[in-house]
């Protein structure tokens, strides 16, 4: 019995589209640039402004390492978004460790019309001492940098001038879904965030890292800051999107690994977390079932390669796509091969089962994180 006419175009074609995709791997790390380890860093007062909603699990460390800076004079507004576990006493214990530099602010009422992150970081940049900073700097609650990043990122500033900077994080991984997972979703992020186009003027390419956003205070207020967005859930690209639009320099730099984080805690949180971002733009709702499809299709390939009767086929496309996560891992995180990779398929499930999740809260009309539904 001869096989339906698919089974071979579709194996093919998706061995060329993963072809293209690890050139367009490579060619995104070329111009990717680090930060400088030495030079002449310019003066200016800065402000760093902290979400934290139910984190302290991290947030403890993320503020000892902010702490230990190298940069006089900075200052950290910290929002508790109405945590439920230790934050307050984590936040608590840091701040009177260090009275002049870290102020901690309590909200449990979240107005209507507002996303829990983008009120807590609104209400932060709205405090007297980020009103009267030249750079206001907006991370997690889970990032940690080294003691010399804030000052790598100003000399970087000071060879590439940009109004708004985003460094990309190495990522840290626990269980064997994290590991075999998060390399996966770096080089996504990459082929999507084309470093030189995000630095071009005449390019709509923009980028926006929550774990380390830092942005001049008169560009914010230009764009009216996360009050000119209040409902936008990829808040951290929502941003770098209207500040360029505006006439700013944004501009992307590598952060890891001396800011690193652990973004999730196993396999669920990781769903959870896709299914805050995945389909938050509106044109994407309608067309979930076609991008879960889409997803599904392409990491499974090998898969349906081998069961279409291309083996060999299957196995090359199998066996394309450890290397690269290896590239985009070491370039991150300076670290070594991991053996989950070669589980990368099962990414496609992962992420089909997230899409699913968010679009059934946007057919409920919702948006859910950290134990909150907030109506759209």
């Amino acid at each position: 019995m001869s096989l339906p006419p698919w089974t071979t175009w579709l194996p093919v074609t998706l061995f060329a589209v993963w072809a293209v995709q690890a050139w367009l791997t490579q060619a995104r790390l070329r111009d990717l640039q680090g930060l400088p380890e030495t030079g002449e860093a310019p003066a200016a007062a800065v402000t760093l402004c902290i979400p934290a909603r139910n984190e302290a699990r991290e947030l403890g460390r993320a503020l000892d390492s902010w702490l230990a800076q190298d940069w006089p004079g900075l200052r950290i507004v910290v929002v508790d978004d109405g945590s439920t576990d230790r934050t307050p006493e984590v936040l608590a214990e840091r701040a009177a460790c260090s009275p002049g530099t870290l102020r901690a602010l309590r909200n449990d009422a979240l107005p209507p019309g507002w996303l829990g992150k983008n009120h807590a970081l609104d209400l932060a940049s709205r405090q007297p001492e980020a009103l009267a900073a030249d750079w206001l700097l907006f991370a997690d609650a889970d990032a940690q940098a080294g003691p010399d990043v804030l000052r790598r990122a100003f000399v970087f500033l000071g060879e590439h001038p940009a109004d708004l900077l985003t460094l990309l994080p190495a990522i840290d991984t626990g269980t064997w879904a994290e590991r075999m997972f998060m390399p996966v979703a770096n080089m996504f992020f990459l082929w999507l965030v084309p470093p030189r186009r995000v630095a071009d003027p005449r390019s709509r390419c923009c980028c926006g890292v929550g774990s380390f956003m830092l942005v001049r205070r008169a560009a914010y207020d230009a764009v009216a800051g996360h009050a000119g967005a209040p409902m936008d859930a990829v808040d951290d690209m929502g941003l770098a999107h209207r500040v360029k639009a505006a006439g700013c320099m944004n501009r992307v730099a590598l952060g890891g690994p001396a800011l690193h984080l652990r973004m999730y805690h196993g396999t669920w949180e990781m769903v959870l977390g896709l299914r805050k971002n995945l389909l938050s733009l509106p044109w994407l709702f309608p067309l979930a079932p076609v991008l879960a499809a889409a997803v599904l299709a392409g990491t499974l390939g090998c898969v349906l390669a081998a069961l279409a009767g291309h083996s060999g086929l299957g196995l090359l496309l199998w066996l394309l796509v450890p290397p690269l996560l290896g590239e985009v891992h070491h370039r991150f995180t300076g670290g070594a091969a991991d053996l989950a990779w070669a589980f990368w398929p099962l990414s496609g499930p992962l992420v089909t089962c997230a899409i699913l999740l968010a679009f059934m809260d946007r057919l409920r009309g919702v948006n859910h994180w950290r134990g909150r539904n907030v109506k759209l």
